[in-house]
């Protein structure tokens, strides 16, 4: 079993209030979020950039491990998320995180590599975690 942890401060309260978020490896330490960064793109980060970060490289290391259990050796993955937050009644949902992903494995035919990719997609731990559509664009070259 792994464990990860992350922690998160908000001082103040609404709009007004500041957080900041931390995580055990210290690649974030006290890095500023809340309302401004969350809707307003000013500098910091956010929940939803958070979850497509988490989501875009789980996704990358699952298709990895699964084209070298495939059989193959080498090639490159790119993966961009994008993480979709839609008012929800009085609050706010993800609705949807879309993966595109840019391929290259040599040797490999479209057909497996599409059920490979879809495969990873379904079956990383983020997209188990989250209930929002989950879509895959991939160019294989």
């Amino acid at each position: 079993m792994v464990k990860r942890s992350a922690s998160a401060r908000y001082d103040g309260l609404g709009k007004a209030g500041k957080g900041h978020v931390s995580t055990q490896s210290g690649v974030l330490s006290d890095n500023p979020y809340g309302f401004n960064t969350r809707f307003e793109n000013e500098p910091g980060t956010n929940p939803e950039e958070l979850i497509a970060a988490a989501h875009a490289s789980c996704f990358t290391m699952a298709l990895s491990f699964a084209l070298a259990a495939a059989g193959y050796e080498d090639g490159r993955l790119e993966t961009d998320a994008v993480v979709t937050l839609e008012q929800d009644g009085e609050g706010f949902t993800v609705t949807r995180s879309d993966l595109t992903l840019s391929a290259s494995v040599p040797g490999i035919g479209a057909d497996e590599f599409a059920r490979i990719a879809a495969g990873a997609k379904a079956n990383c731990p983020i997209s188990k975690l989250l209930k929002a559509e989950i879509t895959l664009d991939y160019t294989l070259g």
